[in-house]
């Protein structure tokens, strides 16, 4: 899932200055879940707008909008609305963002931060599980993801800045990801990977723009 928070109202502020006419995107999967861009958050931002005196045209709630197609079939269905703004503010991802900036071809302002890929605790609670590096190693970490989980990224570990299975990084109050890779893989009977060499990572994978085309 995608892990967002909302902007400040401040920030919310400065960037509809000049805009008074307004449709509101929120998203049904991992912003609803995050509680960043439900039903209810569209609710509360459509009351803001209209206490600082703008026109809120319209609002559509998407499946998931990152999907251009349902992003795309919903706007239609609220054509009107969106042709009579002169921004589109978007309750999501930076994806779900420039998804609805490419479909509208309307000035399309994000209401949130993407913060990481993650998994939910409790509603509230997330954890960075996931880093999207492009080269998945878990079968051979215990299922744990060092890139993500590691306070240094380590692929080799663990480091010497680790006590008592607690990691230097933060102050001694996060759990060191190889001492965990350790335990996990001992469990496993699978400690032969724990002493595997893998060489320095190809970020060259992360640092571009990347596309996958099933055929």
């Amino acid at each position: 899932m995608i892990i967002t928070i909302q902007k400040s109202d401040e920030d919310i502020k400065k960037m509809i200055e000049g805009r008074d006419k307004i449709f509101i995107v929120g998203c049904g999967t991992c912003a609803t879940e995050c509680q960043t861009g439900g039903e209810e958050q569209v609710k509360e931002l459509k009351n803001k707008l209209e206490n600082l005196g703008k026109k809120v045209t319209g609002q559509a709630i998407v499946e998931s909008v990152c999907d251009q197609r349902l992003t795309r079939r919903d706007l239609r269905r609220k054509k009107e609305a969106v042709d009579d703004s002169n921004a589109i503010m978007v309750l999501s991802c930076g994806t779900a963002t420039q998804t609805v900036s490419e479909i509208s071809k309307k000035v399309t302002i994000p209401c949130c931060d993407t913060e990481f890929i993650g998994t939910t605790e409790r509603i509230g609670k997330f954890y960075e599980r996931c880093r999207a590096c492009g080269e998945c190693i878990l079968y051979e970490t215990g299922g744990i993801c060092p890139i993500a989980r590691c306070g240094k990224t380590l692929l080799n570990g663990p480091c010497g800045g680790q006590a008592k299975g607690k990691c230097e990084v933060g102050g001694w109050e996060k759990e060191c990801a190889w001492i965990q890779i350790y335990e996990r893989l001992r469990d496993e009977g699978r400690l032969d990977l724990f002493k595997k060499y893998r060489p320095p990572k190809d970020h060259s994978k992360m640092a571009s723009q990347r596309e996958v085309i099933f055929r």
